[in-house]
């Protein structure tokens, strides 16, 4: 086993000591430092895009594993808005987590949204879905309600380019990103209470990711993170991106690749060396009777489920698999009964967390490549 621990960071209150490296695959294991606690990684982290994990209560949010969550910065902008949240403590205090938190900086609205927004040098004009007014995000506002907001890690502001699109239009959005990148370096008024991480975009070609990748060194953020995938590319082409673009970040800082929650899809990025993931799979499978056990889904509106009376999943901790019963879980989500589709999305991010906490032990013991294989395979 090589001990690969890194010195923390003297001068700020973020530091990523790196603990242990697989001896077979670039995994590791470390502890990202925030001022509202640590994460230790690889982790999942649950989205709650409006301030909240739907459906879940932050104590609940808690008893997953959950150590950090993510919030929106478009759509909390639209509802309440950042002056509100700031009036209240900041976001921690508004939403009642005092765990770290992580705002998206709206960059994948660009994506998302992309009916409702034009894009400019200068920034993303949108319509708001709410009431039809333009909203004018520039690289320096998402940074200015970022700052207002509070939370822990913020994101640079970024183009993400969809799938699929010709290479000339995802370079002129990998360097447009670059771009805006140093405004938000520029713009941010809080370096000392809230980390900026930057995003490496660049699409399905490899060698435009390894180019921003590496221009993003110069700016020696305190974390960097990997955009503009599951963006509707297939999986085989997802991954030669983040195995060709994880290894050239920093050792000593986080590597976060953003909207990812499936089992393969984290141990492949794992496996790269990647260390945080977020994805809103588990409540939105929560949300439509869809329950996540041992790495295969499981619909609770099947038949074979009625007389059911097993847990879930007996090797589960979380509150539904120690008190429920599979039948009583289709009764619920046949009966449409919110609890059915609360208990699902509590199991469903337990599970997630788990998963991830499962591979840090095993990259602690040196048997992640060995345990995780079937993961690991081309198919």
């Amino acid at each position: 086993m090589k001990d690969a621990t890194q010195d923390p960071i003297s001068h700020s209150p973020f530091s990523f000591k790196l603990q242990k490296t697989c001896s077979h695959t670039h995994g590791r294991a470390g502890v990202f430092s925030t001022p509202h606690g640590i994460v230790e990684t690889p982790r999942f982290m649950p989205v709650g895009t409006v301030g909240t994990v739907k459906g879940l209560t932050p104590a609940q949010i808690e008893a997953t594993g959950a150590q950090m969550i993510l919030a929106n910065t478009y759509h909390l902008h639209l509802q309440p808005g950042e002056e509100l949240i700031a009036k209240a403590g900041g976001l921690h205090q508004f939403m009642g987590w005092e765990q770290p938190i992580l705002t998206d900086s709206g960059g994948f609205q660009v994506f998302s949204l992309s009916e409702l927004r034009k894009i400019e040098e200068e920034g993303v004009t949108f319509r708001s879905p709410r009431d039809g007014r333009l909203i004018h995000l520039t690289p320096e506002r998402s940074i200015e309600i970022q700052n207002t907001l509070g939370a822990d890690v913020i994101m640079a502001f970024d183009e993400c380019p969809p799938y699929p699109a010709e290479r000339g239009e995802v370079q002129a959005a990998t360097e447009r990103t670059y771009r805006w990148l140093e405004r938000c370096v520029k713009a941010h008024q809080r370096p000392q209470e809230q980390a900026l991480f930057g995003i490496v975009q660049g699409g399905i070609f490899p060698d435009l990711r390894v180019a921003a990748a590496r221009s993003l060194l110069d700016f020696d953020l305190p974390g960097y993170a990997i955009g503009g995938v599951s963006v509707g590319e297939p999986p085989e082409l997802m991954y030669p991106v983040v195995e060709a673009t994880a290894p050239i970040l920093p050792e000593n800082k986080p590597r976060y690749l953003m909207g990812i929650g499936t089992y393969r899809e984290m141990v492949r990025a794992i496996a790269a060396g990647i260390d945080l993931f977020d994805c809103v799979i588990p409540t939105r499978f929560g949300r439509h009777g869809t329950a996540m056990v041992k790495g295969e889904r499981w619909n609770l509106k099947n038949a074979q489920f009625r007389e059911d009376f097993r847990p879930l999943d007996e090797t589960c901790p979380c509150y539904c698999c120690q008190t429920f019963s599979r039948a009583y879980l289709n009764h619920l989500v046949k009966s449409k009964e919110m609890l059915g589709y609360i208990l699902l999305s509590l199991h469903n991010v337990t599970e997630l967390v788990r998963f991830t906490q499962r591979i840090r032990a095993a990259i602690w013991q040196d048997r992640f490549a060995e345990e995780f294989a079937p993961w690991l395979d081309e198919k």
